[in-house]
Protein backbone atom coordinates (compact mmCIF):
# COMPACT_ATOMS: atom_id res chain seq x y z
CA UNK A 1 0.00 0.00 0.00
CA UNK A 2 1.56 2.70 -1.44
CA UNK A 3 1.50 6.48 0.74
CA UNK A 4 -1.23 8.09 -1.31
CA UNK A 5 -3.73 5.07 -0.70
CA UNK A 6 -2.91 5.10 3.13
CA UNK A 7 -3.57 9.46 3.26
CA UNK A 8 -6.68 8.65 0.68
CA UNK A 9 -8.39 6.11 3.34
CA UNK A 10 -9.07 8.20 6.80
CA UNK A 11 -9.80 11.18 4.56
CA UNK A 12 -12.36 9.09 2.62
CA UNK A 13 -13.83 7.65 6.01
CA UNK A 14 -14.48 11.41 7.03
CA UNK A 15 -15.70 12.29 4.08
CA UNK A 16 -17.88 10.17 3.93
CA UNK A 17 -18.89 10.44 7.95
CA UNK A 18 -19.72 14.35 6.74
CA UNK A 19 -21.77 13.01 4.30
CA UNK A 20 -24.04 10.99 5.88
CA UNK A 21 -24.06 13.53 8.66
CA UNK A 22 -24.75 16.71 6.04
CA UNK A 23 -27.89 14.21 4.48
CA UNK A 24 -29.24 13.75 8.01
CA UNK A 25 -29.32 17.44 9.01
CA UNK A 26 -30.20 18.66 6.06
CA UNK A 27 -33.09 16.03 5.06
CA UNK A 28 -37.03 16.98 5.90
CA UNK A 29 -37.18 15.70 9.78
CA UNK A 30 -38.75 13.08 10.74
CA UNK A 31 -40.20 14.80 13.63
CA UNK A 32 -41.96 18.86 13.70
CA UNK A 33 -44.41 21.02 15.78
CA UNK A 34 -44.37 17.74 18.17
CA UNK A 35 -44.16 16.82 21.98
CA UNK A 36 -41.81 14.29 22.23
CA UNK A 37 -40.94 12.59 25.58
CA UNK A 38 -37.50 10.41 26.25
CA UNK A 39 -37.83 7.93 28.45
CA UNK A 40 -34.99 6.68 30.26
CA UNK A 41 -33.81 4.50 32.87
CA UNK A 42 -30.88 6.03 34.62
CA UNK A 43 -29.34 9.60 34.15
CA UNK A 44 -26.72 9.72 31.43
CA UNK A 45 -28.51 7.75 29.35
CA UNK A 46 -29.19 10.38 27.55
CA UNK A 47 -26.13 11.31 26.61
CA UNK A 48 -24.62 8.38 26.14
CA UNK A 49 -27.20 6.63 24.05
CA UNK A 50 -29.61 9.55 22.70
CA UNK A 51 -27.40 12.50 21.94
CA UNK A 52 -27.79 12.68 18.08
CA UNK A 53 -31.26 12.50 18.29
CA UNK A 54 -31.67 15.03 21.39
CA UNK A 55 -29.99 17.26 19.46
CA UNK A 56 -31.46 17.29 16.55
CA UNK A 57 -34.95 16.66 17.91
CA UNK A 58 -34.54 19.70 19.73
CA UNK A 59 -33.19 22.07 16.76
CA UNK A 60 -35.56 25.37 17.39
CA UNK A 61 -36.81 24.86 13.22
CA UNK A 62 -38.32 21.56 14.23
CA UNK A 63 -40.88 23.12 16.54
CA UNK A 64 -40.81 20.36 18.84
CA UNK A 65 -40.88 19.84 22.83
CA UNK A 66 -38.72 17.59 23.95
CA UNK A 67 -39.03 16.36 27.78
CA UNK A 68 -37.34 13.76 29.17
CA UNK A 69 -38.99 11.31 32.16
CA UNK A 70 -35.94 9.45 33.74
CA UNK A 71 -37.08 6.49 36.44
CA UNK A 72 -34.71 6.62 38.80
CA UNK A 73 -31.76 8.54 39.95
CA UNK A 74 -28.92 6.27 39.48
CA UNK A 75 -28.59 5.78 43.24
CA UNK A 76 -26.36 2.71 43.19
CA UNK A 77 -23.45 4.34 44.31
CA UNK A 78 -25.10 6.68 47.00
CA UNK A 79 -24.78 9.85 44.05
CA UNK A 80 -28.47 10.00 43.21
CA UNK A 81 -29.21 13.67 43.69
CA UNK A 82 -25.61 14.43 42.19
CA UNK A 83 -26.62 12.86 39.14
CA UNK A 84 -30.35 13.91 39.16
CA UNK A 85 -28.08 17.66 39.08
CA UNK A 86 -26.13 15.89 36.16
CA UNK A 87 -29.02 15.16 34.36
CA UNK A 88 -30.57 18.63 34.38
CA UNK A 89 -27.08 20.16 33.16
CA UNK A 90 -27.18 17.62 30.71
CA UNK A 91 -30.28 18.27 29.14
CA UNK A 92 -29.25 21.99 28.76
CA UNK A 93 -26.47 21.04 26.86
CA UNK A 94 -28.36 18.65 24.41
CA UNK A 95 -30.51 21.15 24.01
CA UNK A 96 -33.99 21.26 26.12
CA UNK A 97 -35.79 24.04 26.64
CA UNK A 98 -35.55 24.14 30.69
CA UNK A 99 -35.11 22.46 34.04
CA UNK A 100 -38.87 22.06 34.06
CA UNK A 101 -38.71 19.52 31.19
CA UNK A 102 -36.50 16.99 33.16
CA UNK A 103 -38.33 14.26 35.53
CA UNK A 104 -36.50 11.89 37.42
CA UNK A 105 -38.00 9.87 40.02
CA UNK A 106 -36.47 8.58 42.99
CA UNK A 107 -38.63 5.43 44.09
CA UNK A 108 -38.09 2.38 46.01
CA UNK A 109 -40.10 0.58 42.88
CA UNK A 110 -37.43 1.80 40.03
CA UNK A 111 -33.72 0.96 42.02
CA UNK A 112 -30.87 1.32 39.69
CA UNK A 113 -28.96 -2.35 39.21
CA UNK A 114 -27.87 -4.81 36.55
CA UNK A 115 -29.81 -7.33 39.28
CA UNK A 116 -32.88 -5.21 39.92
CA UNK A 117 -36.19 -6.42 37.49
CA UNK A 118 -38.37 -3.28 36.99
CA UNK A 119 -42.64 -4.61 36.70
CA UNK A 120 -44.38 -3.27 33.60
CA UNK A 121 -47.22 -2.42 35.60
CA UNK A 122 -45.51 0.33 37.45
CA UNK A 123 -43.62 1.67 34.39
CA UNK A 124 -47.50 1.73 32.71
CA UNK A 125 -48.59 3.25 36.37
CA UNK A 126 -46.13 6.29 35.93
CA UNK A 127 -47.05 7.18 32.22
CA UNK A 128 -50.48 7.08 32.69
CA UNK A 129 -50.10 9.49 35.37
CA UNK A 130 -47.37 11.62 33.22
CA UNK A 131 -49.06 11.43 29.37
CA UNK A 132 -52.96 10.23 30.80
CA UNK A 133 -54.50 7.75 28.70
CA UNK A 134 -56.86 5.47 31.41
CA UNK A 135 -57.45 2.42 29.46
CA UNK A 136 -61.12 0.88 28.67
CA UNK A 137 -62.34 -2.10 30.48
CA UNK A 138 -64.56 -3.20 27.19
CA UNK A 139 -64.25 -2.74 23.74
CA UNK A 140 -65.82 0.59 22.64
CA UNK A 141 -64.71 1.48 18.97
CA UNK A 142 -67.83 4.19 18.89
CA UNK A 143 -66.40 5.89 22.22
CA UNK A 144 -64.37 8.58 22.04
CA UNK A 145 -60.41 8.87 20.39
CA UNK A 146 -57.79 7.98 22.81
CA UNK A 147 -55.79 10.82 24.30
CA UNK A 148 -52.50 11.68 25.35
CA UNK A 149 -50.50 14.67 26.69
CA UNK A 150 -47.21 13.92 24.53
CA UNK A 151 -47.22 13.02 20.63
CA UNK A 152 -43.84 10.59 20.66
CA UNK A 153 -42.63 8.12 23.09
CA UNK A 154 -38.54 7.56 22.47
CA UNK A 155 -37.10 4.95 24.45
CA UNK A 156 -34.78 1.83 23.95
CA UNK A 157 -35.88 -1.29 22.00
CA UNK A 158 -36.36 -4.72 23.53
CA UNK A 159 -32.78 -5.57 23.74
CA UNK A 160 -31.43 -2.43 25.74
CA UNK A 161 -29.12 -1.88 23.12
CA UNK A 162 -26.37 -2.49 26.17
CA UNK A 163 -28.74 -5.63 27.79
CA UNK A 164 -29.10 -3.70 30.49
CA UNK A 165 -32.96 -5.14 32.41
CA UNK A 166 -33.91 -1.14 33.72
CA UNK A 167 -33.39 -0.62 29.74
CA UNK A 168 -35.06 -3.66 28.88
CA UNK A 169 -38.24 -3.07 31.22
CA UNK A 170 -38.96 0.41 29.34
CA UNK A 171 -39.41 -0.85 25.88
CA UNK A 172 -42.11 -3.45 28.11
CA UNK A 173 -43.48 -0.46 30.06
CA UNK A 174 -44.00 1.34 27.40
CA UNK A 175 -45.71 -1.05 24.81
CA UNK A 176 -48.26 -2.54 27.83
CA UNK A 177 -48.80 1.47 28.36
CA UNK A 178 -49.70 1.93 24.49
CA UNK A 179 -51.76 -1.67 23.80
CA UNK A 180 -53.58 -0.53 27.23
CA UNK A 181 -54.31 3.20 25.84
CA UNK A 182 -55.82 1.05 22.72
CA UNK A 183 -57.41 -1.68 24.06
CA UNK A 184 -61.26 -1.13 23.63
CA UNK A 185 -60.48 1.52 20.26
CA UNK A 186 -60.21 -0.60 17.28
CA UNK A 187 -60.44 1.70 14.65
CA UNK A 188 -59.00 4.30 15.80
CA UNK A 189 -54.94 5.24 15.37
CA UNK A 190 -53.09 5.28 18.47
CA UNK A 191 -52.39 8.94 19.80
CA UNK A 192 -48.67 8.38 20.78
CA UNK A 193 -45.73 6.99 18.51
CA UNK A 194 -43.88 4.86 19.72
CA UNK A 195 -40.07 4.81 18.58
CA UNK A 196 -37.19 2.16 20.02
CA UNK A 197 -33.47 3.27 19.75
CA UNK A 198 -31.69 0.29 17.64
CA UNK A 199 -29.35 -2.22 19.44
CA UNK A 200 -26.65 -3.36 17.22
CA UNK A 201 -23.94 -5.70 17.16
CA UNK A 202 -20.70 -5.82 19.53
CA UNK A 203 -18.60 -4.70 16.43
CA UNK A 204 -20.72 -1.87 15.13
CA UNK A 205 -21.44 -0.81 18.57
CA UNK A 206 -17.68 0.43 18.85
CA UNK A 207 -17.10 1.65 15.51
CA UNK A 208 -18.23 5.64 15.98
CA UNK A 209 -18.52 7.52 12.84
CA UNK A 210 -18.02 4.41 11.03
CA UNK A 211 -21.08 3.27 11.45
CA UNK A 212 -23.02 5.89 10.20
CA UNK A 213 -22.34 5.35 6.52
CA UNK A 214 -23.50 1.75 7.49
CA UNK A 215 -26.43 2.21 8.79
CA UNK A 216 -27.22 4.77 5.80
CA UNK A 217 -26.79 1.86 3.85
CA UNK A 218 -28.69 -0.22 5.27
CA UNK A 219 -31.61 2.16 5.36
CA UNK A 220 -31.47 2.73 1.65
CA UNK A 221 -31.02 -0.94 0.86
CA UNK A 222 -34.29 -1.66 3.38
CA UNK A 223 -35.74 1.23 2.65
CA UNK A 224 -38.45 1.67 0.49
CA UNK A 225 -39.61 -0.99 2.66
CA UNK A 226 -38.04 0.45 5.93
CA UNK A 227 -36.58 3.73 6.04
CA UNK A 228 -37.85 5.38 3.31
CA UNK A 229 -41.37 4.13 2.77
CA UNK A 230 -44.05 5.56 4.91
CA UNK A 231 -46.58 3.48 7.06
CA UNK A 232 -49.98 2.96 7.16
CA UNK A 233 -50.28 5.66 9.85
CA UNK A 234 -48.68 8.02 7.83
CA UNK A 235 -45.00 8.23 9.14
CA UNK A 236 -41.92 6.87 8.17
CA UNK A 237 -40.86 3.29 10.19
CA UNK A 238 -37.53 4.53 10.99
CA UNK A 239 -35.53 7.77 11.73
CA UNK A 240 -31.65 8.38 10.84
CA UNK A 241 -30.16 11.15 13.14
CA UNK A 242 -26.11 11.40 12.49
CA UNK A 243 -24.03 14.20 14.30
CA UNK A 244 -21.33 15.86 12.72
CA UNK A 245 -18.04 16.90 14.63
CA UNK A 246 -19.44 19.84 16.54
CA UNK A 247 -22.97 17.84 17.43
CA UNK A 248 -20.29 14.81 18.50
CA UNK A 249 -18.26 17.12 20.64
CA UNK A 250 -20.89 18.70 22.15
CA UNK A 251 -22.66 15.17 23.27
CA UNK A 252 -19.04 14.51 24.55
CA UNK A 253 -19.24 17.65 26.61
CA UNK A 254 -23.01 16.49 28.05
CA UNK A 255 -20.86 13.66 29.44
CA UNK A 256 -17.56 15.40 30.47
CA UNK A 257 -18.47 18.29 31.84
CA UNK A 258 -22.70 17.74 32.93
CA UNK A 259 -21.87 13.75 34.26
CA UNK A 260 -18.44 13.71 35.70
CA UNK A 261 -19.48 11.77 38.37
CA UNK A 262 -19.68 8.98 36.15
CA UNK A 263 -16.52 9.57 33.77
CA UNK A 264 -15.15 6.28 34.49
CA UNK A 265 -11.85 5.67 32.86
CA UNK A 266 -14.27 3.10 30.70
CA UNK A 267 -16.79 5.42 30.00
CA UNK A 268 -13.94 7.82 28.46
CA UNK A 269 -13.57 4.94 25.51
CA UNK A 270 -17.49 5.06 24.94
CA UNK A 271 -17.63 8.67 24.40
CA UNK A 272 -14.44 8.32 21.97
CA UNK A 273 -15.57 4.87 20.63
CA UNK A 274 -18.86 4.11 21.02
CA UNK A 275 -21.58 4.34 17.68
CA UNK A 276 -24.22 5.95 19.64
CA UNK A 277 -22.64 9.20 20.73
CA UNK A 278 -22.41 10.16 17.02
CA UNK A 279 -25.52 7.64 15.32
CA UNK A 280 -28.96 7.25 16.38
CA UNK A 281 -31.51 5.10 14.16
CA UNK A 282 -35.32 5.23 15.86
CA UNK A 283 -37.59 2.27 14.63
CA UNK A 284 -41.25 3.17 14.80
CA UNK A 285 -43.47 0.28 16.70
CA UNK A 286 -46.64 -1.20 15.44
CA UNK A 287 -49.07 -0.37 18.35
CA UNK A 288 -52.83 -1.71 16.96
Amino acid sequence: MDIYTTLAIPILIATLWLFTAHLSRTSAPPFTNKRICLLIAHPDDEAMFFSPALLALTRPHTGNHVKILCLSNGDADGLGKVREKELVASAAILGLRSRGDVLVLDSPEFRDGMDTRWDEGKIVEVLREAFGGQASKQRDPDGDAPTATIDVLVTFDRYGVSGHPNHIALYHGARAWLDGLMKGKEGWRCPVELHTLTSTSILRKYISFLDAPMTMLFGFLGGLKASQRRDGAGGRRQALFVSDVGQWRQAQKAMTTAHQSQMRWFRWGWITFGRYMVVNDLKRQSIV
